[in-house]
């Protein structure tokens, strides 16, 4: 890092300030009286057209170009004048014709200006000359113009002496503030001088007994007793010190057998909770297991709700045609059956036959649906589902947690025909416990609501959007959905484990992702992508 002396650096910063201020002063100055000067300029030889459009009026009026021209010859004496055109009006073309004009000795005459007279109504000021132009009026009626070009090296001049002006006052104030910067720097380098050598004897020979004697300068005498009050203290400061080394010797030791014992301690400490969170980790396992077993309860309960129907019905017909068939045989024993009897009692055979034919197949049906989703649920083997038929096995699974169908409809869309190849039984768990997640918490104190789930194959991926419309989920929950035990019916049936069971069901034994969005009182989605073969490839 490159350093500079205080000396040096006070005359260079003095003068600096001088710089400055006296070239922003005389540059202000300077631009000021070259202003006044040049409008002033602009003034007289708007001035002069203004006296010499008045004193033509009458030449022009009577056409009398020669006395207009004796008349201009009188501008020789005015230095500043260097050209005046008089033109006149055509009272019946109304075209502009040249009357007279005037040309200072010396200079060649210039060209009209018809074309730019109504533009030089405000004098102009050009590189090197002025110009303006002033209408001639009779009786309020404008019969000519007059145009003058004056010349600009006065304002030049002007300009000149002002800067040579400026310059050598400049010079001589720099001068002088520098003889003055010199004689404040001897003022105030003596005290300075001795105070940088008393800290350089401290600094060589760590002797903090020494000091600073009192400065005529006020700065200096204030910036001494400072430094005195610090070498007071840091001696001080030098001798706790020492004292202080010598009692951190003796906590060393101690401490060194704190540590020893602590350490054991702490050892012990890690030991017994590595167990614990073994244990832990064991009791997880056995917790989602019995998630695992309290769906497929639910499953069978429904499958089981399902079933009875068509069988209770398939019971009655039965009951009700063996009735029909007693009396029917007590009649033929007693010989007294009509023909209109036993015709009435074969169409009620045919149509409770007909009852129990169609109960008994849809019996059958579930329990087909049945058995195939248990062998799904203990298997994790990858085989063709078609969606159609798979999501109609899965409501049928998640009927007993299901609210009323009318207000709590479920809406599934798939493509026509849409097959795939994956574990069915972990996606079929998936679903269940998602549909029961809405059921439970999103539509919890709601009269009605609504879940979406939308199947969408891409590429090798198949994608599930499910969505339901509930209360959704707070936000310091939302952060950890799909840890265990996260739940918010803690003590009211709510383990925590359905939504962790999801995610390790979608991420390890389908191989896939799960991504999870809610917003407080809009409801939740989750978009499940996992890898799938198409059914054509299944061999």
């Amino acid at each position: 890092m490159q350093t500079i002396s205080l000396k040096r650096g006070l005359i260079y910063i003095v003068l600096l300030i001088t710089v400055v201020a006296l070239a922003i002063g005389f540059s202000i100055n300077l631009f000021s009286q070259v202003s006044q000067y040049r409008q002033a300029l602009l003034d007289r030889s708007e001035s002069d057209a203004r006296m010499i459009a008045v004193h033509a009026v009458q030449n022009l009026a009577f056409s009398d170009n020669t006395a207009e021209q004796r008349r201009l010859a009188t501008l020789s004496n005015n230095q500043f004048i260097q050209h005046v055109h008089i033109y006149k009006i055509d009272t019946v073309s109304g075209d502009l014709s040249f009357f007279s004009s005037y040309n200072k000795e010396g200079l060649a005459p210039i060209p009209a200006k018809f074309a730019q007279i109504e533009r030089l109504s405000e004098p102009r000021l050009q590189a090197d000359y002025i110009e303006v132009a002033q209408a001639i009026q009779l009786d309020g009626q404008v019969v000519g113009y007059v145009y003058l070009r004056a010349s600009s090296d006065e304002l030049r001049l002007f300009k000149l002496r002002s800067l040579a002006v400026a310059c050598t006052v400049f010079v001589l104030t720099l001068l002088i503030c520098a003889l003055l910067t010199l004689r404040l720097r001897r003022i105030l380098s003596q005290p300075l001088d001795r105070i940088v050598d008393i800290v350089s004897q401290i600094s060589r020979n760590k002797d903090y007994g020494l000091r600073l004697p009192e400065s005529r300068v006020n700065e200096f005498n204030e910036l001494g007793n400072a430094l005195n009050i610090m070498l007071e203290r840091v001696q001080h400061h030098i001798l706790r010190q020492q004292k202080a080394e010598r009692e951190a010797s003796q906590l060393n030791a101690e401490l060194e057998q704190q540590v020893t014992q602590r350490t054991k301690a702490l050892r012990e400490s890690n030991q017994e909770l590595l167990t614990t969170l073994e244990q832990l980790h064991k009791y997880q396992g056995q917790l989602v297991e019995s998630e695992k077993m309290a769906s497929l309860g639910d499953m069978v309960a429904g499958v089981a709700h399902e079933v009875n129907t068509p069988i209770g019905l398939s019971v009655t017909a039965s009951t009700l045609l063996q009735d029909k068939l007693a009396v029917m045989r007590e009649k033929f024993d007693e010989k007294r059956i009509s023909t209109n009897e036993f015709a009435r009692f074969l169409e009620d055979c045919d149509e409770n036959l007909s009852i129990i034919y169609r109960n008994l197949n849809r019996a059958a049906d579930l329990v087909t649906s049945f058995k195939q989703v248990a062998v799904d649920q203990s298997s994790e083997v990858d085989r063709a589902i078609d969606i159609e038929q798979f999501t109609r096995d899965m409501l049928i699974s998640v009927k007993p947690r299901r609210l009323n169908a009318e207000q709590f409809p479920i809406n599934i869309e798939y493509a026509p025909g849409l097959c795939v190849v994956t574990k069915p039984g972990p996606l079929n768990q998936i679903l269940i416990n998602l549909v029961t997640n809405s059921m439970m918490h999103g539509f919890d104190n709601r009269d009605a609501g609504q879940v979406d789930i939308l199947f969408e194959r891409r590429e090798d991926e198949l994608e599930i959007t499910y969505r339901d419309d509930g209360r959704g989920v707070p936000h310091d929950i939302g952060k950890k959905i799909f840890d265990p035990f996260v739940t918010t019916k803690r003590g009211s049936g709510g383990s925590g484990l359905g939504l962790h069971l999801v995610y390790n069901l979608v991420t390890q034994v389908l191989g896939g992702q799960i991504h999870f969005f809610s917003e407080l009182n809009h409801g939740v989605e989750f978009i499940v992508r996992f890898p799938v073969k198409s059914c054509e490839n299944q061999t």
